[in-house]
């Protein structure tokens, strides 16, 4: 799988299908919406094609905070579903692993919904470790 940083509103487009697989509550126009400021906050997107395709996207951000000081957190990362279970998910984070570490983060951080029990086999089969819980207060 060929892992590029994906830059351009045309390259975003191309992605944008597998990615709602993930985000099936945006439409495209909502998706651009909140992808530009994200992106002025330091959102990067990077994308996995094989023959050409967008098969995996992973969306991750730099943070520093009090308890693990610099690190990548991953926002974002679906596998399209007709290439699920063909080792692209370990791919894409080994990838942002490798960009984490040369942007000197001492770690990789994500969340997962509680329901998706296939994905927390993923993450801890990966070396990843359930650490805590997390919580959201709705103020709308």
């Amino acid at each position: 799988m060929r892992i590029t940083r994906v830059t351009s509103a045309d390259e975003r487009d191309a992605v944008f299908p597998v990615l709602r697989q993930l985000r099936d509550h945006l439409d495209r126009e909502a998706f651009e919406e909140l992808y530009e400021p994200m992106a002025e906050e330091g959102y990067r997107l990077f994308a996995g094609y094989v023959g050409g395709e967008p098969v995996a996207v992973a969306g991750v951000t730099i943070s520093t905070n009090l308890y693990l000081g610099r690190h990548a957190y991953v926002y974002d990362l679906v596998v399209d579903e007709d290439h699920r279970s063909e080792g692209h998910g370990a791919e894409m984070l080994e990838h942002v692993h490798e960009w984490a570490a040369g942007e000197d983060c001492a770690a990789v951080e994500l969340e997962s919904g509680l329901w998706r029990e296939d994905a927390h086999r993923f993450y801890l089969d990966l070396g990843y470790e359930k650490y805590c819980y997390s919580f959201k207060y709705d103020l709308e």
